[in-house]
């Protein structure tokens, strides 16, 4: 990995400010709006947010953990940065697109590293129908709620959903209910990553239902339509001996 000038961001959370002023004291730095290389101090949500912070500019990030669980990050050390940075593994990740059309006529979009994900909004069970391609493909699901997961986001809120992990190199999404009671048996599906997928909302008045693209909630959705958008490219970089390839089928092994 080549770069000539790096910028360190941080989560607002004293560990994550606390390594950046170390960083900053240790190693010439630039405004993150002139840097080719981004390292993000934080969490996976920090991740997240820096991911659609510079989506537009398509620079490298390299995130160290001074979160939680850090499934995103490197491990944080302070010393020899600019050879780890060096040695660091690109890998790319694509979003996906939400399309979210209100009750009322609104049309929102946004952007999902993770998933997009539809919640009901009261204590009545969502019903859902959809469609894939264009393909009625269940007619009515009822449940709490449904997501659409990318490989990055598999081992995310999709596996406390029961949900399959991923590998990164699949070229497939998971579509995975969540407590779904009819059709009871139901458990999900996996998706080519070029499906087009649409969720109507069956009942929107009486079965209010929010969807939700990381962290962007659309409240009273009427119909949501999601696709991975080819076009973004999200550059993540891993030490070579901890990337997220390793990581994901790792995962899977865990008791």
């Amino acid at each position: 990995m080549t770069f000539s000038s790096v910028a360190f961001v941080a989560a607002e959370s004293d560990a994550a400010q606390a390594a950046m002023r170390r960083l900053e004291s240790r190693y010439d730095h630039v405004d993150p709006d002139r840097a080719d290389l981004v390292v993000a101090l934080g969490g996976d949500g920090f991740m997240l947010e820096t991911l659609h912070r510079f989506v537009g500019r398509r620079i490298p990030i390299y995130g160290m953990n001074r979160g939680t669980v850090g499934f995103l990050m490197n491990s944080f050390r302070e010393h020899g940065l600019i050879e780890r940075l060096s040695r660091a593994q690109k890998v790319i990740l694509h979003p996906l697109r939400m399309i979210a059309r209100t009750s009322q006529g609104e049309q929102v979009e946004a952007l999902a590293m993770n998933e997009v994900s539809l919640l009901r909004e009261t204590r009545q069970a969502a019903k859902l129908r959809i469609r894939i391609d264009g393909k009625v493909r269940l007619d009515e699901l009822a449940c709490d709620g449904i997501l659409l997961s990318t490989p990055a986001g598999s081992t995310a809120y999709n596996l406390s959903a029961h949900g399959p992990i991923i590998p990164l190199g699949a070229g497939i999404t998971a579509l995975t209910p969540i407590s779904p009671f009819r059709p009871r048996r139901w458990r999900g599906a996996l998706l080519p990553h070029t499906a087009t997928v649409i969720f109507e909302v069956r009942e929107a008045a009486k079965r209010p239902v929010s969807a939700v693209a990381d962290y962007t909630e659309v409240r009273d959705v009427a119909e949501v339509e999601v696709r991975e958008d080819r076009s973004i490219d999200l550059a993540l970089l891993f030490d070579p001996e901890h990337n997220l390839e390793e990581r994901i089928i790792a995962e899977q092994f865990l008791p």
